[in-house]
């Protein structure tokens, strides 16, 4: 067999990440199940024709117009109790479902954590501003709902978020008291707070002078959306420890942002660990091999473990992130 030495750079590089427990397998994964999020007939119709899947560019495997919000469950082979909702980002007006949100999915399954991929509608299909915020809500209510029959722990459920979706996910876990929707059925009653929240490239601030982003504009149609969507206005005490991870040179959503939401959690006492790369751009998914946001899955779960999720804490500093 060839020895690492004598590869080139870029198979090193390939080689390396691929031996990322999980990252190799994650590819290969497909959802257990799609789960509807609202009962039919709940939702008014907004959207018509088909759904968009982009194929070009930066819009490849991006998902528009979606009529039927939903989730796609990535059920690991040995559950390790935990589960991830994982919203992709696209400045509410397209999901990354292809290049983000599914792999990244694909990964934490192949580690023993349930994945949930959720399809948000989005303000730029018609919806109102609320809506996604609605789906994100009601996304935790249905994974608790279903904890016992997926193997989950109910107080080990977390929710991931890259760019506007992270948007959505710091909502998610700074707002679960406050209801977005009207009850639809018993999965309701249950909670919308995430155990744990993790931001990658984050849409964080809607207000000034943060506020240059998609996502500000596709949710300002609703009066108060900087009071209500700026995510550094509802951190609190009492909210889940938060990982995030931005590149210093993101060229669409301002380190700011990532900075401004570690000294608001901070202050507040939140626990919380902030990663910034010197370079990587926007929009890297589980990371290019090669780059520094590739660091960022064995940095998450190697945090996440140290708070009891995914499988517990490694057992020593830089401990393999699927426990071998």
């Amino acid at each position: 067999m060839q020895s690492t030495r004598k590869l080139g750079l870029a198979a090193r590089l390939v080689l390396a990440f691929a031996c990322i427990p999980g990252i190799a397998a994650a590819q290969e994964a497909a959802p257990s199940q799609t789960l509807e999020l609202w009962p039919a007939g709940t939702l008014p119709q907004v959207t018509h024709g088909p759904e968009q899947v982009g194929t070009d560019g930066s819009a490849t495997g991006s998902v528009r117009n979606i009529s039927n919000p939903r989730m796609e469950i990535y059920r690991a082979a040995k559950p390790n109790g935990s589960a991830v909702l994982v919203l992709g980002g696209g400045g509410y007006f397209r999901i990354q479902i292809g290049t983000a949100a599914r792999p990244m999915a694909q990964w934490l399954a192949a580690t023993g954590t349930t994945a949930a991929v959720l399809y948000y509608r989005l303000p730029n299909d018609g919806w109102k501003a609320e809506a996604p915020y609605q789906d994100g809500q009601r996304a935790m209510r249905l994974l608790r709902s279903h904890a016992t029959e997926w193997g989950i722990d109910p107080h080990k459920i977390g929710v991931m978020g890259s760019s506007a979706g992270a948007n959505l996910a710091g909502i998610t876990a700074t707002r679960w008291d406050h209801d977005f929707y009207a009850p639809v059925d018993a999965a309701d009653t249950l909670s919308s707070r995430p155990d744990f929240l993790a931001m990658l490239y984050p849409v964080v601030s809607v207000k000034p002078p943060l506020d240059q982003t998609r996502t500000s504009r596709e949710v300002s149609t609703q009066p108060d959306y900087q009071t209500a969507y700026s995510v550094e206005d509802h951190v609190r005490a009492d909210m889940p420890p938060v990982f995030i991870a931005q590149a210093v040179n993101d060229p669409i959503v301002d380190v700011g942002h990532g900075l401004l939401l570690y000294q608001t959690a901070h202050q507040a006492k939140v626990p919380v660990e902030l990663h910034l790369f010197e370079t990587g751009g926007h929009s890297w998914g589980l990371g290019k091999p090669g780059t520094e946001p590739a660091q960022w899955p064995r940095l998450f779960a190697t945090w996440a473990r140290m708070h009891g999720f995914l499988g517990g804490t490694p057992t020593a500093a830089g401990a393999d992130v699927a426990g071998e």
